[in-house]
């Protein structure tokens, strides 16, 4: 058995798991509406020794009949990440006996776990399940003719999941996805990319996806975008409209970049925003 301690939630029937998937690196530089040496000041006043260290979450979601996986991580892409396996495993948790997979979006350090490096699926009973305009976007050819060489790179990563999960693949557009878990579009980052509500028992935990990157800079200032996002102005406003919802009605967040603690709440503060860990389910 191991000994290794996993953040976890209890909301209601379900127990949601932070898995880590490791690292990436993301310069500063990557911001948009603040100065570089600011954003560096507000890392450190957080304690970040490693400012342009950006942390990669997965979650897996128990209960309703189900074990569900929330995005992939990196898979090591990019030298990125890579841990989600060996985690799982720590956790007791086996590939096989993963049965829906819930992405946020296609981006290469949220799918790059989903497939090996042959090609081969890496969850062989689960269901990937993606917004319809997200796959739409990864799908669509004059999209990856006008990509960046940079893109371009990420559209092969989406299409090759895509095309490996293309027997187990179920698209929406908004609402119930699993029973008690909702689906809730959030625009800007990607075209599709979207946040899971999970409801049981007048509980509720909102999994945001890509809301931050760098979460002390940007809850402290939700008009800071990264290169990342597809549409920088609809992200921050996605951000301020999210921001001002989950602080109003108290509700407990994880995210991807949210750090390794996993879960949060965001409190109004004079200033604007807080955040604020939850360390014990």
């Amino acid at each position: 058995m191991s000994n290794v301690v996993f953040p976890d939630q209890r909301t209601g029937d379900f127990t949601v798991t932070a898995i880590s998937d490791g690292y990436l690196t993301a310069s500063l530089d990557f911001l948009s509406n603040i100065d570089p040496q600011e954003a560096a000041r507000i890392q450190s006043d957080a304690g970040q020794k490693e400012p342009s260290a950006v942390h990669i979450n997965c979650y897996v979601v128990r209960g309703a009949g189900h074990t569900v996986l929330i995005d992939s991580g990196a898979g090591g892409i990019k030298q990125w990440g890579g841990r989600l396996r060996s985690n799982l495993s720590l956790a007791g948790v086996e590939p096989s006996g993963i049965d829906t997979i819930l992405l946020t979006h296609a981006h290469p350090d949220h799918v790059g776990g989903l497939v090996d490096t042959a090609g081969h699926i890496a969850f062989p009973n689960a269901e990937l399940v993606v917004h319809q305009r997200e796959l739409a976007f990864w799908q669509d050819d004059g999209n990856l003719a006008r990509a960046s060489e940079r893109a371009r790179g990420n559209f092969l990563i989406a299409r090759r999941v895509f095309d490996g999960y293309r027997d187990r693949l179920r698209t929406f557009d908004e609402g119930d996805v699993l029973p008690g878990i909702r689906a809730l579009p959030l625009p800007g980052h990607t075209d599709g990319h979207t946040g899971y509500l999970l409801e049981s028992r007048d509980q509720s935990l909102l999994v945001w996806g890509d809301i931050v990157h760098f979460p002390h800079i940007q809850i402290e200032r939700p008009d800071v975008s990264i290169a990342f996002d597809q549409d920088a102005s609809l992200a921050a406003a996605t951000r301020s409209q999210l921001l001002d919802l989950v602080s109003a009605e108290g509700l407990l967040v994880a995210g991807m970049h949210l750090g390794e603690l996993g879960f949060a709440r965001i409190r109004r503060t004079s200033g604007g925003y807080g955040l604020h860990y939850e360390t014990e389910a």
